[in-house]
């Protein structure tokens, strides 16, 4: 996975192409793609709302992300605690909102039908 995809030069500086960099190009998309959709969201309820696909962005952005800081060459422990507390975070995020999701469905279904 460390072999070499592309390398050139650019803004003279060597650019150097990796599949695990493709793999930490991903994360960083992702991660950071996660904004524009709590944006988008945000404006359509008219108030600040984080959908699940946020938390669900969030959690595969970490883990790539610490997939290429753990297995790669690069094995650096800055980038490994950076993305390690996100992707808690991210986790916890997401099983409240699957929990209260399921909760609200109870409530839902529990609740009588009113003839009018």
């Amino acid at each position: 996975m460390n072999e070499i995809i592309l390398r050139m030069e650019l803004f003279h500086s060597l650019l150097v192409i990796t599949p695990w960099k493709l793999i930490g190009y991903a994360g960083v998309g992702i991660f950071a793609g996660r904004w524009f959709v709590q944006v988008i969201a945000s404006h359509r309820a008219r108030r600040s709302h984080f959908p699940r696909l946020f938390w669900y962005m969030s959690l595969c952005g970490s883990l790539l992300l610490l997939s290429y800081f753990i297995l790669s060459d690069k094995s650096d422990s800055v980038g490994v605690l950076s993305n390690l507390f996100p992707a808690g975070v991210a986790s916890y995020n997401l099983l409240l909102d699957i929990r209260q999701r399921r909760r609200d469905t109870r409530l839902n279904e529990s609740e009588p039908v009113s003839a009018t």
